[in-house]
C-alpha cells in the first residue's frame, strides 16, 4: 500500500523515534512503501532549530536521525505532478489548508493515503469526502491486521 506522508508524521517520527508513528514509519517497509514531495525536505530543514531545541540532540545526532527517518521515504518532486490536479487540489483545500495542496495531489496521483496527524486536515477532506486519507491509530491497526495481530 502506497502511503503518502505529510510534515507534521515526519516531524513527530523526528522527535519521537520510539513513538508509534516512528515505529510504523521504521519498522513496516514490508507492508507499506512512504512517499512524499520533496518540500518535505525543505520543512525539514526551514524548522530544524526548532527540532534541535525540542529534541536536545547535537547537529550530528539530529542528522543521523533525520537520515533513518527519511532514508524510509521516496521522494517525488511535485514539479511532476500535473498541474491541473495541483490546481483541482488547491481549490479542494482552499477552506481547510492549502499548504498541504502537494501532498493531497501527490495522493491523488499515486493513487495511495496521507498519512497525516493534523485533525484540520483530516476532518476536512472527510467532509469533502475524500476518503484517501488515514490517521496513525487507524494506520495502526491496519498494520495489525495485516501483521496478524
Amino acid at each position: 500500500m502506497k502511503i503518502i506522508v505529510d510534515t507534521n508524521i515526519v516531524f513527530s517520527a523526528i522527535l519521537n523515534s520510539n513513538s508509534r508513528i516512528g515505529k510504523i514509519l521504521l519498522n513496516s517497509k514490508e507492508h507499506f512503501q512512504f512517499f512524499s514531495c520533496n518540500y518535505l525536505q525543505v520543512e525539514i530543514h526551514r524548522h530544524r532549530n526548532k527540532l534541535l531545541k525540542l529534541t536536545k540532540l547535537t547537529e550530528e545526532h539530529l542528522s543521523e536521525l533525520e537520515s533513518l527517518v527519511t532514508e524510509k521515504i521516496t521522494f517525488i518532486d511535485e514539479r511532476l505532478i500535473p498541474n491541473d490536479l495541483l490546481v483541482k487540489t488547491e481549490i479542494q483545500l482552499k477552506t481547510i489548508d492549502p499548504n498541504d495542496t502537494v501532498f493531497v495531489a501527490l495522493t491523488k496521483r499515486l493513487k495511495g493515503k496521507l498519512w497525516t496527524g493534523d485533525m484540520r486536515l483530516y476532518n476536512g477532506l472527510k467532509a469533502k469526502r475524500f476518503k484517501d486519507i488515514i490517521l496513525t491509530s487507524e494506520l495502526s491497526l491496519l498494520l495489525d491486521d495485516l501483521e496478524g495481530n
